[in-house]
């Protein structure tokens, strides 16, 4: 893929040679990539957008698909679809490896794209603060991958409870887990406690589903930190009243199968979920520059790198901050406002078709003459349950149902495709009039970590009169703010 050589046409004609153009190449079509890519689409660039996924996902949704609210295909979309109508980007499913920043070139494991300009995106994963061992027995949710396994594990779980008390075992409340008390924490423990206490309440024979026991854990002093503090009991009420149990100022010692270890106490828990924690994507270190503890690049305030003004770092891969000082959380709102930022200092920088490529940024030197980003927080939102939530704009603190009905539209305003907006509308009218969850599918291994029928490891005691069930503790005071 050499741009001397490659004729890649600007128009369905083919009368216009993008060879001659500067290549921008975009690694990672997220919410920084793809809309990075969407505001060059009309400047004079040729695009190439790389992804391992051949689709974009709606991240603050997952948690819908790991509680059977909504199927994968209603919150992603192909990357191809969304970008069909730019006939000067090119979208291309392969896996970058790293980079060679004085060539110019992008690797991956079949071929190497040179670029004039790069935007690196690649966004974050789960991050168990060294313990790696313990991801198999607690899933985070950061893909769709992840939503499907938690969904798995969650409704397995009330199926062998019932196969077992069918049998004439012990029915035992089942336990779930949830460690890290941010946004993703919430949204997960508050949903669970609903699916059992409504939508699989009367659907069983041999349990009492509205039994289960919702724990989720937090590190820190309080649930919700980047939150003001009003709204964070605001939130720990309204999981009290869906029935979650909050415990905060927690710390998880080891992660087992079928339980947690909170210092010298071990914990029995049936599922175990994961939202303490996430971590920079491996490719923020290929690069070869500075980075802070969590894997993110140390970046300009123009959102350059050091010693490279022409390649980009956006959203959750980028340690950016504020004009205080503050870092900028990893949030879809931080990453759509960086990827255009950059895209608009690309804009800039090109010269109309047909005139000789630019001087490079590189050359230039000047830093000091280059934009600096400023990010407009909008506000901030997050959901716990049916009618229950946190909204948080500037001044403005909401709570409950409002705040609520503040969520429901701003996320299906944000989704994209008109097809996805209108199922997702339909999905969740549909739920909140019938407590129904469309997509309880239980697919792949019916094995349950931690799962023993012959005993009650995986399942939580009843609490004695006066006495706290333990659950499991997270392991950092670090939350992921989705």
């Amino acid at each position: 893929m050499d741009p001397a050589t490659a004729t890649r046409d600007g128009s369905p004609h083919g009368e216009v040679n993008t060879s001659t153009l500067p290549r921008v190449v975009i690694v990672g079509a997220g919410f920084g990539g793809l809309n990075a890519a969407q505001a060059l689409a009309k400047a004079p660039v040729q695009i190439t957008v790389i992804d391992r996924q051949n689709f974009h996902t709606f991240q603050p949704l997952l948690y819908q698909v790991a509680t059977a609210g909504l199927s994968p295909g209603e919150i992603a979309a192909p990357i191809r679809s969304i970008l069909r109508s730019h006939k000067n980007i090119e979208v291309l499913m392969a896996e970058v490896t790293g980079f060679d920043l004085d060539r110019r070139t992008v690797k991956t494991s079949d071929f190497n794209i040179p670029y004039d300009y790069l935007i690196v995106a690649a966004g974050a994963g789960h991050s168990y603060f060294g313990q790696d061992e313990w991801e198999p027995y607690a899933p985070g949710l950061k893909t769709i991958e992840d939503a499907l396994e938690i969904r798995r594990r969650v409704l397995l779980a009330f199926e062998l409870e019932e196969r077992q008390a069918s049998a004439g075992g012990t029915a035992v409340p089942l336990n779930f887990v949830v460690v890290g008390g941010g946004p993703t924490g919430v949204e997960l423990a508050g949903t669970l406690a609903e699916i059992a206490r409504h939508a699989l309440a009367h659907e069983f024979r041999s349990i009492d589903p509205a039994r289960t026991h919702i724990l989720l854990i937090e590190g820190g002093p309080r649930i919700l930190p980047a939150y003001a503090e009003d709204l964070s009991r605001s939130a720990q009420e309204q999981l009290d009243h869906l029935g979650v149990e909050v415990r905060t100022s927690t710390i998880v010692t080891q992660i087992e199968p079928g339980a947690v270890v909170a210092g010298n106490t071990r914990l029995p828990a049936t599922v175990i979920l994961w939202a303490a924690g996430v971590a920079a994507s491996p490719l923020g270190k290929q690069l070869g520059v500075p980075t802070d503890r969590a894997g993110r690049v140390v970046v300009h305030p123009d959102l350059s790198i050091p010693g490279h003004p022409e390649v980009f770092v956006v959203g959750d891969l980028a340690a950016a901050k504020d004009e205080h000082g503050k870092m900028l959380p990893g949030v879809a709102p931080v990453a759509i406002q960086q990827g255009r930022f950059a895209a608009k200092l690309i804009r800039k920088r090109v010269q109309p078709p047909g005139a000789p490529l630019l001087a490079d940024f590189a050359r230039s030197g000047d830093f000091d003459s280059r934009p600096t980003f400023h990010y407009w927080d909008k506000g901030s939102l997050a959901t716990i349950g049916r009618a229950a939530a946190v909204a948080e704009f500037g001044r403005i603190h909401i709570s409950g149902y409002i705040a609520w009905l503040a969520w429901l539209f701003v996320h299906i305003l944000f989704l994209i495709g008109f097809r996805n907006r209108l199922i997702v509308f339909i999905q969740w009218a549909w739920s909140y009039v019938t407590y129904e969850r469309g997509a309880r599918l239980i697919t792949g291994s019916t094995i349950l970590p931690g799962w023993n029928p012959t005993s009650k490891a995986s399942t939580s005691p009843q609490p004695q009169s006066g006495e706290r069930t333990q659950p499991t503790a997270q392991a950092v005071g670090r939350q992921r703010n989705a």
